[in-house]
């Protein structure tokens, strides 16, 4: 059986990694064996963090929707709740976009959402 040498094979895969690597900090952008050892933990952070961001997101948006509530002098869980019994069904990226950019219109849903809990 032929000999194989791997130098080709090798270099084109260390290239890979070093190529992924770049902007890492100290040897882990020089150094192929730290390279490779960064690249795994980064790409282990980075699949975990992609799901973490939709919960992320989500508390900003019932952030923002219960200061706008506040200010109208009802609480997030007594709005969301008003407004579940209206049935309006919006959800909250759309609520906390209304509450940031259009107020007035934000207004008219905490009307709905009070009226249906005085009901």
């Amino acid at each position: 059986m032929p000999r194989v040498k791997r130098g080709v094979t090798k270099h084109r895969r260390h290239k890979k990694v070093m190529l992924a690597a770049r902007g890492f900090h100290g040897s882990s952008h020089r150094n192929y064996k730290w390279a490779r050892e960064a690249l795994i933990h980064a790409w282990s952070h980075a699949y975990r963090n992609r799901r973490e961001r939709k919960g992320e997101f989500r508390r900003l948006w019932i952030v923002r929707i219960g200061a706008a509530c506040r200010q109208s002098g009802l609480t997030y869980s007594q709005f969301m709740h008003g407004i579940k019994l209206a049935g309006v069904e919006v959800d909250r990226k759309i609520l906390a976009d209304l509450a940031v950019n259009d107020p007035p219109a934000f207004e008219k849903l905490v009307g709905v959402a009070s009226e249906q809990l005085d009901a």
